[in-house]
């Protein structure tokens, strides 16, 4: 009985509260021992602090049963699982190995179609071969069907063609303001807004809309324009419409960001450990963004261990720009928990073997977070070596016109020069000054905390610092 529910209480610990409330809306449970269980695993998964038992005294073979109900109603309405089948029937028709009974499934399928599917424009496709497939082998019946289904269809399909251009123009400028190649990227919410609102449109083709309307709100730092997008798609899964957990646990780490945004932390909290749940492709990028939640709430400790519960996982993934993230945030964590040797001697272990690589993707995050460590163990000499052999001042006066710029790298140079006796307290101070000039409050703030942090380690900063808070 014990290991049964050892078992159970696993797999209940990877669903997630819109999974649960579906299945208690759509459930005909009769059994109430049944309904107790699933009431129990709701509860469970909506609070994430606390996790009350399961009760010993009912039958296993409940526990079982439901656990198998569970997933069968999740698999019959998750995307995900419905796009594998349309891959296996493609494949199956292009080698010609299409079994009686998948066949008939397939039939079934097109027959029984209701628009628009999550997938459709895949589906579409997927018919489209098949109709090659019946011609050629005279099946006139069928051929009639596939033929029928692709007539109907055929103006949405090109409809969607249209819009997945449009939305690889869109990210291509998305991108672009990014990475601080092209001064806007909010020309496209209007036209982004009406898509994913667009309800005659396959769910795969809004949520990309969505996703992209992230992108733009992260440049702008603006997520004001998200609330509604997110109200409606709470509402739409909470039906189990466009469900799949991969969407879930994304939607979950997207509500983080937006709550962090608006100083909601306790629920940024909450969704973040819930966007990490389960293991996804993207689940490191969520642990980064988890993390640095945390960090801004000062829980330090708390961050610590969930980066060192994840390192295993940032060494076998191949996103290597979440990897460098989780590497620069796990260095963050040390230091900020007093490990600075741990901290800058991880980062220098990982650049050299990973330095190509850190250039290409986040060195900005990589070395403002070693740089700061080093800061702490006193390596003013090395961070000017480390400036120098990289490039980092040239590589920096690049990325100025960035949406998301913070002179960072300069200023740890420029400490690391007035330590090291390369420059004197009043160019620093005039330099500093200028700098700092020429940022907004909301930028200023980042930049100042910096300063603060690094105020034991750099003492003649201070003046600079009393001077600038009674300004403000």
């Amino acid at each position: 009985m014990r290991t049964a529910l050892k078992k159970f209480t696993e797999f209940t610990r990877s669903l997630l509260p819109h999974e649960t409330a579906w299945l208690l809306s759509v459930h005909q449970l009769k059994d109430e021992e049944r309904l107790r269980i699933l009431q129990r695993i709701d509860y469970n998964a909506r609070h994430i602090d606390q996790f009350t038992p399961y009760d010993t005294s009912i039958d296993k073979r409940k526990y079982s049963h439901l656990k198998q109900w569970i997933q069968d109603r999740l698999h019959s309405i998750d995307v995900d699982v419905h796009l594998r089948q349309i891959l296996a029937w493609e494949q199956k028709i292009n080698t010609d190995s299409l079994e009686v009974e998948e066949e008939r499934r397939l039939c079934r399928a097109i027959r029984q179609y209701r628009h628009p599917h999550y997938f459709f424009s895949r589906f579409y496709e997927l018919v489209a071969e098949y109709r090659h497939f019946l011609l050629i082998r005279l099946r006139y019946e069928d051929y009639e069907l596939v033929e029928q289904f692709l007539e109907c269809h055929r103006n949405d399909y090109r409809r969607a063609k249209e819009i997945k251009e449009q939305l690889h123009q869109a990210s291509l400028d998305i991108v672009a303001h990014y990475a601080g190649k092209q001064p806007h990227s909010k020309q496209w919410i209007p036209w982004l807004s009406e898509v994913f609102f667009d309800e005659s449109l396959e769910g795969h083709i809004r949520y990309l809309a969505l996703v992209r309307l992230v992108f733009i709100c992260h440049n702008y730092r603006q997520y004001d324009i998200l609330r509604d997008k997110f109200a409606y798609l709470n509402e739409q899964l909470a039906k189990g419409h466009y469900y799949s957990k991969r969407l879930l646990l994304n939607y979950y780490s997207n509500r983080l960001m937006l709550h962090s945004h608006f100083g909601e932390y306790d629920k940024a909290v909450y969704y973040g450990y819930l966007s990490i749940r389960a293991h996804t492709y993207d689940r490191l990028l969520y642990v980064n963004n988890l993390c640095a939640v945390l960090l801004r709430l000062n829980r330090f400790q708390e961050a610590l261990n969930l980066m060192r519960h994840h390192a295993a996982e940032a060494k076998r993934t191949q996103n290597l720009h979440n990897r460098i993230g989780f590497v620069a945030f796990y260095m963050k964590t040390m230091t900020k928990n007093g490990l600075h040797r741990n901290a800058a001697q991880y980062g220098e272990v990982f650049l050299k073997v990973y330095a190509r690589e850190v250039m290409q993707y986040r060195w900005q995050l990589f070395f403002s977070v070693l740089f700061e460590a080093l800061c702490h163990e006193g390596a003013f000499e090395k961070i000017l070596r480390m400036a120098g052999k990289y490039r980092l001042l040239d590589h920096d006066r690049t990325t100025e016109q960035s949406p998301h710029y913070l002179p960072l790298i300069p200023i740890y140079v420029e400490m690391a020069r007035l330590m090291e006796g390369l420059t004197t307290k009043v160019r620093f101070h005039h330099w500093l000054q200028a700098v700092l000039d020429q940022y907004p409050p909301e930028q200023y703030a980042t930049l100042r905390h910096l300063l603060e942090g690094l105020l034991p380690l750099v003492p003649e900063i201070a003046p600079l610092l009393k001077r600038q808070r009674h300004e403000s």
